[in-house]
């Protein structure tokens, strides 16, 4: 829907108002987000909000704005994947939290899209951070399913749903176990109950003994149609395994891993499976009895495997404003004896395209393509140091605001006043 408003509105707008998408960042360290090496004295061109072209030689056009990269870094907006941005106003404050439905009568029903609130301080944060796009994810409260999630922009707009329902996500290892009634036998027969449910819905055969209610599994019927992806929490090597065997019984799930803390195990079988995965990346520490085997050198070692995988999982205090310094700790990680990291580009791209394709969004977002949408970051230094910081920030081509309540704060005390302190913030 947005898209078609977006469409509509760019047709019926003048010439002035499609010239603030047009410009050009010339003479920049410019890196494109697929894979490879920054190209320095480099230029990007964005006209109508949408990348013309990127890279060394390129002439601005007349008539733009022309922006001046000297000593900057360029780079496509990050995609941060798995995030609850814009569920919650305060962490603590459980009237304001959205991520969870754990009193709910539904859970594959539930569509977290109506409720994402694009005012939400950890938005304006995260856009400030140079995260343009993002896929936001439901946790699960008293089932196994946690819904459905979203991909979102982060503009200032009021309207961030790019795509609604565009995954479910559904939790096994210890977490589904816990849930289902205590044990990994229990979630995998309400697993497969369910998924069998919705293909009996699918084909109108609905039986009488049916345990889901009609609305959960007429949710799961894409899943089982291969039309919605299905996020799949697990952790531990064996429990992938036995999400990599799902597909001989489900031919057509298009499955996606999210956590594989021990997805370095069995990296050869997911690269053969061709599943992707979304990571947390330096989980070393195991938090959890299924996380025994996590090493800094997971993302590294998958990806040497053939994996396609993005850094994501960002939620509570590990928020996606972070993932350059993580996709920058991968990288550092190449220079330690024995370890796997990540080469630059790729580090890079584990945040901008590769998210992006994971989430179906291939070549729209999280790259400096032509054709792809004008999301730009300009950043003071190199992206994955952190000590960089972004500088502007323009989505679809428009720039965006920087502020927010964390923003006002710092103005409020920067050169405070006894008794004539300014406001902290205006909503």
């Amino acid at each position: 829907m947005k898209r078609l408003l977006l469409a509509a509105s760019m047709l019926s707008i003048a010439a002035p108002a499609l010239a603030e998408r047009d410009f050009a960042i010339t003479n920049a360290t410019v890196a494109l987000g697929d894979g490879g090496a920054p190209i320095e004295h480099a230029t990007v061109i964005v006209r109508g909000g949408k990348i013309v072209s990127a890279g060394a030689g390129l002439a601005a056009p007349a008539g733009i704005q022309a922006i001046d990269g000297s000593g900057k870094w360029v780079t496509p907006g990050l995609f941060a994947t798995v995030t609850d941005l814009g569920l919650y106003d305060v962490d603590g404050v459980e009237n304001s939290r959205d991520i969870t439905a754990g009193r709910s009568k539904f859970s594959a029903a539930l569509d977290i899209a109506p409720v994402i609130n694009p005012l939400a301080q950890t938005i304006k944060v995260s856009r400030a951070g140079g995260v343009t796009r993002a896929t936001v994810a439901p946790r699960a409260g008293n089932a196994i399913f946690a819904g459905q999630g979203a991909v979102i922009d982060l503009d200032s707009n009021d309207d961030p749903v790019i795509k609604p329902r565009a995954f479910q996500y559904v939790e096994l290892g210890e977490n589904g176990s816990s849930l289902a009634g205590g044990s990994r036998t229990a979630a995998w027969v309400e697993f497969r109950n369910a998924l069998a449910e919705a293909s009996d819905l699918a084909g109108r055969a609905r039986t009488d003994d049916a345990l889901l209610n009609r609305p959960d599994a007429a949710a799961l019927i894409p899943v089982v149609s291969g039309t919605q992806t299905l996020y799949v929490h697990v952790e531990r090597a064996a429990d992938i395994l036995a999400v990599i065997r799902l597909k001989a019984d489900f031919p057509k799930l298009d499955l996606v891993i999210a956590g594989a803390t021990e997805g370095w195990m069995v990296a050869k079988q997911l690269a053969a499976a061709k599943i992707p995965v979304i990571a947390t990346a330096l989980n070393d520490l195991p938090a959890e009895f299924e996380q025994l085997a996590a090493t800094q050198s997971n993302v590294g070692r998958m990806v040497d495997a053939g994996v396609k995988v993005a850094i994501g999982n960002f939620s509570d205090m590990n928020q996606p404003r972070h993932a350059p310094q993580q996709a920058g700790n991968l990288v550092a990680l190449t220079k330690l004896p024995g370890a796997s990291g990540l080469s630059w580009g790729q580090a890079l791209a584990a945040i901008t395209s590769i998210p992006a394709e994971i989430s179906g969004m291939g070549g729209h977002y999280g790259v400096l393509k032509p054709g792809a949408a004008g999301d730009v970051v300009i950043w003071d230094g190199d992206p994955l140091e952190l000590s960089s910081a972004p500088q502007r920030v323009f989505i679809d081509g428009i720039e965006q605001p920087m502020d927010s309540h964390q923003t006002k704060l710092r103005e409020r005390y920067a050169t405070p006043a006894p008794g004539d302190l300014p406001k902290a913030y205006e909503w």
